[in-house]
């Protein structure tokens, strides 16, 4: 049985990396919070949400105590950190180890330059969870992992890994695993303008402004992704076909909106994690690693992305305390859209309640 090495025990790298070592593989979950780590060895990692309340023993280390080989590594860190761990984990992979990458973004790219193509390994992944505190993780929604080899063959490390990741979400395989990966980043720039707001996603949706710059900051991916040669691919309820342009596409885009506000409204987790980052955490987002990453693409294909350059900006504001979470940030997305003829909106929650980084 192979050796699985999880790098990065939070929202994601923990729940996985709980529910394989239940299921009697071989894990070790590596973090950089040392209370993290010491908690998860002496007490177990606990996981609330909608599978129950309970502790699962798991293995952890710090990134110093790692040793070598490690043959199965989910790379489970933020994309921004991405470059980082491969420079401090590739020269202690096996010959014949490989990465998966359990991240939002287009990491499997910096994964590929540092150990090969052939050692990388793509993956889809779209349920909720937050890392609350050392030791807790709180899991949200249940959702396919989607894995996929980049050249979009089907391998039998496809089916193996398919085998081991079903004990903690659905797998489905995939021979356009960049088809999810650029879907996701279509989902990834709505998330990111509802999230310079200090609300729930369904309340920052209800208003028009927000509608408008999510729309299209959902458009100018969908314009690059298009350009790429790249077919999207559904992202569970989200449908992100529904923001290219064409006859009838902003009503299909409404609609799509409109599910996800729904969805939101009545989840475990009303927020996106963006806001957990900004609002919780006050820490770094993955900003340049998804609406960034697309304005820098953008560039080289010579498509505007003003809408996403405006998100990528005003985060940075926020994440620097230069700039407060608030319903006027949405005053600038939605004027950076090349068609901003929208209604006079009405003051947002957030201006009569002050809402405050």
């Amino acid at each position: 049985m192979a050796r699985i090495t999880v790098i990065g025990a939070g929202a994601i790298g923990g729940t996985v990396g709980a529910f394989l070592t239940q299921a009697g593989y071989d894990v070790l979950l590596v973090d950089v919070v040392p209370e993290h780590v010491r908690i998860m060895n002496t007490e177990g990692l606990r996981i609330t949400g909608i599978r129950g309340d309970r502790r699962y023993p798991v293995r952890a280390v710090l990134p110093e105590e790692l040793r070598e080989p490690l043959e199965v590594v989910l790379l489970c860190v933020k994309g921004h950190f991405t470059e980082a761990a491969m420079e401090r984990y590739a020269p202690l992979l096996a010959p014949d180890g490989y990465v998966v990458s359990l991240q939002n973004g287009l990491n499997e790219e910096i994964i590929a330059r540092s150990v090969g193509p052939e050692r990388t390994v793509g993956a889809f992944v779209h349920f909720g969870a937050d890392y609350l505190e050392p030791g807790l993780i709180r899991l949200a929604t249940e959702r396919p992992i989607v894995l996929g080899e980049l050249d979009g063959t089907l391998t039998p490390r496809l089916r193996e890994l398919q085998a081991i990741l079903s004990h903690a979400m659905p797998v489905e395989l995939t021979t356009n695993i960049w088809g999810y990966l650029w879907g996701k980043l279509v989902y990834g720039a709505v998330a990111f303008v509802v999230s310079t707001v200090d609300a729930p996603v369904a309340e920052v949706l209800a208003d028009p402004r927000a509608r408008l710059a999510a729309r299209i900051a959902g458009a100018e991916v969908v314009r690059v992704a298009q350009a790429q040669g790249i077919r999207l691919e559904q992202i569970g309820a989200f449908d992100p076909t529904a923001f290219a342009e064409g006859p009838g596409w902003q009503e299909r885009a409404e609609a799509v909106l409109d599910r996800l506000a729904e969805e939101m409204r009545y989840s475990l987790k009303p927020h996106m994690g963006i806001w957990m980052d900004l609002r919780v955490k006050r820490r770094k987002t993955e900003v340049d690693m998804q609406c960034g990453a697309v304005v820098a693409r953008g560039e080289r294909l010579g498509i505007p992305t003003p809408v996403n350059a405006a998100t990528v900006r005003v985060v940075h504001e926020i994440e620097d305390g230069r700039r407060e979470m608030g319903w006027s940030n949405l005053d600038e997305l939605a004027a950076a859209a090349p068609d901003a003829r929208i209604a006079v909106p009405r003051p947002g929650p957030g201006e009569r309640d002050g809402a405050r980084l």
